[in-house]
């Protein structure tokens, strides 16, 4: 399996080594996320499903009150952080060990979710949508997902037409990236953006190629569970979705992964178990 340079994150203070590849658990505090069976509809569940997925070896938990699939409606900051913010407040005080990821590409929500016991933000934006972003995680010093997307949510689907895909990910991904570590900024994670402003052919074409995002020499985190490239390539849903999953899990994992994102941890787990055998 191919290695970064870059293999440790400090998580407010505790060290994490991803020379073992790590898997993320998905936790969708939203009404409209794209896969049904990942909806959280209240705090309880979402306590709930933490454990879940802590005890299939989640090495995070990524929680999100924001759905960011196509044509998704859009949620206000205050409504945002008041789903989220109860989720990541009684899932820390149940796992006081676990790893807590805020999904948002807001400033505000990920001040008040780090605060709330957050150790990480993943920002599906790459910092393009809040112009507070990049000095706000700079200040409260958590590690960064720093992921390509071009528009937003709702029109990126329009942003498809690359001059060279990888490449222009890349260069696109580097910007941001040399703006962030401007600031001071160490723990990035370097996140490729499957699905976002990417038909399903350019996500075939980026994962074919992700080996090139080695030369960020930072983790690479992939999420690619259930998405559309994998139930509309095989004309199925994304309930049926999870053999597909796995299957593109374990390319992303021979290309060098450093984090999986996913809404199916022990399959995710196993997958990691096995390509370390080879």
């Amino acid at each position: 399996m191919s290695k970064v340079t870059k293999k440790t994150l400090n998580l407010r203070g505790k060290i994490l080594d991803l020379s073992t590849p790590a898997v993320m658990g998905i936790l969708n505090l939203t009404t409209d996320s794209f896969y049904g069976g990942s909806r959280l509809d209240s705090t309880e569940a979402a306590v709930e499903r933490a454990g879940t997925m802590l005890d299939a070896g989640a090495a995070f938990l990524d929680l999100g009150g924001y759905s960011t699939r196509p044509g998704a409606a859009e949620v206000s900051p205050a409504e945002e952080a008041d789903r989220v913010l109860p989720a990541l407040e009684a899932i820390g005080a149940a796992f006081p060990d676990a790893r807590l990821s805020i999904d948002t590409f807001r400033a505000s929500v990920a001040r008040q979710a780090v605060e709330a016991g957050a150790v990480m933000v993943n920002d599906v934006a790459g910092g393009t949508l809040d112009a507070e972003m990049f000095a706000t995680v700079a200040a409260l010093d958590v590690p960064y997902v720093l992921m390509h997307l071009r528009g937003t949510p709702q029109t990126m689907q329009q942003y498809t037409r690359y001059q060279d895909l990888v490449p222009d990910v890349l260069f696109e991904l580097q910007q941001q990236l040399s703006l962030l570590r401007a600031l001071g900024h160490k723990d990035v994670i370097v996140d490729p953006g499957f699905g976002f402003a990417k038909t399903p052919a350019q996500n075939f074409q980026l994962l074919n190629q992700l080996d090139a995002f080695q030369a960020f020499e930072a983790p690479l985190l992939v999420g690619l569970s259930r998405k559309s490239t994998i139930w509309r390539t095989l004309n199925i849903t994304p309930e049926e979705a999870l053999n597909g999953t796995t299957v593109l899990n374990t390319v992303a994992l021979l290309k060098g992964a450093s984090i999986l994102r996913v809404h199916d941890v022990r399959e995710a787990v196993e997958a990691v178990e096995l390509c370390l055998k080879l």
